[in-house]
Parts: C-alpha cells; structure tokens; sequence
C-alpha cells in the first residue's frame, strides 16, 4: 500500500510539474478596437449628420502575443498557419502605427525577458529594421516643422498624471490590477483654447512572470492585458498555454539595426526633401 501511495504522489508531482511548464510559454490573442466617431464624442466634439457619415467606420483588428521564458513576440493576426500548425495565425498586417510606433508602418515586436530587452522591427523602402525600444517610454516623433507647419493649432506640453487604483478584476482567469493615465492638453485652435482631457484604464497582471505591454508606450509594471481609452480599447480575448517555436519569438535574421535617432533623422530627411519637391513623401512598405 506505501508503494502504490508513493508511485501515485510521485505522477501526481510530475503531472503538477508538467502542467507548470506548460503554463510557461503559450499565446494569448488581443483585439483591438478603434471607433473614431466614439473618441469624437467622448472629446465633447459636436458633429453632424454628414461629418459622422464622412468619418472612418469603426475598425476591429487582431493580434497575438506568444510567450517562452525567455523570449516573446506581439504582432498582427494574418490568415497564414504558424509554423507549430496550430493555436493563431500570425504574420505582419494591421495597424501597428497605433501601438508605440513612430510611424513608418507595420511594426512587431520581439522581448528577450531574461535581460528585459525590447526591439521593434518594421519594413521600410525594401528594407528591415531592428530598433531597440523600452517599455513605458513613449517614443520621439519625427520633427516636420519648417515650411508648410504654419497652420497647424499651437500645443503645449501634455499635463500626464498617473492615477493607481485598489480596483481588481480577472482577465483570461488572471488577477488583474488598474491605474489610470490622465492625460490633459491646452489646445488652440483658430483663435480658441480649449483644454481637452483623456483618460486611459491599463489593467495588468503579474501571475504571468513577464513584462509586456500591447502599447510599449503604455507600461508601468507586470503583464497589460487591457488598455481602454476613450473610442480605443486593447483587451485580451483568450489564452492558450502550449508550446511555443523558439523561431516564433526570436528576431528575423535579416535586417539592419537602426537607432531612435538615426530613425528619427531618416524620417525628418525624408520629409524635408520631398516637401522641398513640393511632393508628398511616398515611404514604400513591404509584409513579410
């Protein structure tokens, strides 16, 4: 009877140790929701019949994030079969320019978790780039100022406060804590100021071990799993713990590293030479 009692907690321990494992690596699956016509009204804008009939339609897009312990990947959802054959279909597609970017479109991002390291890759002109990023740091944008820049309504700096929260609520079955981003602006804008006020709901999770955030901009600790602002929101939909190709989560092999400041230089000469042909610029991308 001891025998039997010790050979059944011995498969009990190596079932618990395996079940551990595989909740170690797997994907999760964000959809991402952008509804101008919503953000406008939530601004306090009055608009029309016709301007809500002019404005962009609400867009839905997907995206998944695969995890290891050691590496990760966030990109947008294509209908291409992964290469583990199963779980989301992945590939570069959708709208990326939102999710940290500094613009020049698609954008995925890879995390090395063991040293906290994160690079954006992004196809411009024919070519791929690898550019070292951070979690919670909102990138530069490129400079246009200079000729053609003189209509624009003047801005200031954005007053940004960061409210935490004792708020709590599960998400894909993980406890989830929330603080707030209240971001407030002085615009003026054809002789009127007008101040304009922005709140965003971040809800993150430190049961899954890893930094990560759907809008590297947007980060201050653990997992995000839901970013809701006002007519945008980033929430996770489902989770699959399975395993995960190292392939999967580990940087292309081919591509050209490029600095924040060399990007930003490359955009702003970029922008002046075709301003100066009395061009609009016309940056070519390219999907993997």
């Amino acid at each position: 009877m001891k025998k039997i009692f010790l050979a059944f907690l011995s498969l009990a321990t190596l079932v618990s140790v395996a079940f551990a494992q595989q909740k170690k690596s797997g994907a999760i699956q964000f959809q991402s929701v952008f509804d101008p016509a919503a953000m406008a009204a939530a601004s306090g804008m009055q608009l029309s019949d016709e301007q809500r009939a002019r404005m962009p339609q609400k867009q839905t897009s997907d995206f998944e994030l695969l995890f290891t312990p050691t590496n990760a990947s966030y990109m947008p959802v294509e209908e291409v079969e992964d290469s583990n054959g199963g779980g989301g279909n992945r590939g570069f597609g959708g709208m990326m320019m939102r999710f940290g970017g500094m613009g020049g479109g698609n954008r995925s991002y890879y995390y090395s978790l063991t040293d906290k390291k994160l690079t954006e890759v992004f196809d411009l002109n024919d070519t791929t780039y690898f550019m070292e990023s951070k979690l919670g740091v909102a990138p530069q944008m490129p400079s246009f100022g200079g000729g053609g820049n003189a209509n624009r309504p003047n801005m200031t700096p954005p007053v940004v406060e960061v409210i935490k929260s004792d708020e709590t609520k599960k998400i894909l079955g993980l406890n989830c804590n929330k603080y707030t981003i209240k971001t407030t602006r002085k615009l003026n804008f054809m002789g009127q100021e007008r101040e304009v006020t922005d709140e965003t709901n971040v809800w993150y999770t430190k049961e899954l071990g890893f930094d990560f955030s759907p809008n590297p901009a947007i980060w201050k600790e653990g997992a995000v799993l839901a970013i809701e602002g006002r007519g945008s929101s980033t929430v996770a939909k489902s989770i699959e713990y399975r395993r995960v190709a190292e392939r999967d989560v580990t940087l292309p092999k081919k591509g050209v590293s490029i600095t924040p400041e060399a990007y930003r230089a490359k955009m702003e000469s970029n922008m002046r030479r075709f301003r100066n042909n009395g061009n609009r610029p016309q940056v070519r991308l390219q999907s993997n």
